[in-house]
C-alpha cells in the first residue's frame, strides 16, 4: 500500500515521503496514529506542503545542529517524578516528559518525537537519552530522575 508520511517514522522515513508498506502495517498502525495517509492523486498537493512544514520546522545544516547539540548537552536537567520507598517509579518518564524538563531546564526547544530513550525509564537515578537533531547529529543528555 502505497501512503505519505506526516511524522517522521524511524526506519522508514521523514514527513512527506511516499512509501510503500504492507498493507496491515498501514491500516492498523500508522495510519489510525496519524502517522500517514492513503496515498491518492490529490494527496501530492499534501506532500508539497507536508514537506515545506518540515523544511521549516528542521534543523538545515550541521552547523545548526551542532550548536543545538552543544546547548542540549551544558543543560542538567533534573525531573521530579512520584516513586515508591524502593526508588521504582509509579509509571514512567515519557519523552514529552524530557521535552519539557529540557525546556524548563533552560535548553531549546525538542520535537519529543527526536528523543530516543532506550529501555523505558522507571528508576530514581541519571539516565541517558539521545536527541536526534539531524541525520548526522544526535546529542546524548543526561536526565536526573528525583523524587517528587
Amino acid at each position: 500500500m502505497k501512503i505519505i508520511l506526516t511524522h517522521e517514522v524511524s526506519g522508514l522515513g521523514a514527513a512527506g515521503d511516499v512509501v510503500d508498506v504492507k498493507d496491515g502495517y498501514a491500516r492498523n498502525y500508522l495510519v489510525p496514529r496519524g502517522f500517514a495517509i492513503r496515498w491518492t492523486k490529490g494527496g501530492e498537493k499534501d506532500v508539497a506542503q507536508i514537506r515545506r512544514g518540515r523544511k521549516i520546522r528542521e534543523i538545515a545544516t550541521i552547523e545548526q545542529a551542532n550548536s543545538v547539540k552543544a546547548q542540549l548537552e551544558s543543560v542538567k536537567v533534573r525531573l521530579a517524578t512520584r516513586s515508591g520507598d524502593s526508588g521504582r517509579l509509579f509509571g514512567s518518564v515519557t519523552p514529552a516528559d524530557i521535552a519539557s524538563a529540557i525546556k524548563q531546564a533552560g535548553g531549546p526547544d525538542v520535537d519529543k518525537r527526536r528523543i530516543e530513550v532506550g529501555a523505558p525509564i522507571k528508576t530514581l537515578g541519571s539516565h541517558q537519552v539521545s536527541v536526534r537533531l539531524h541525520s548526522e547529529v544526535a546529542a546524548q543528555v543526561g536526565v536526573e530522575v528525583v523524587p517528587a
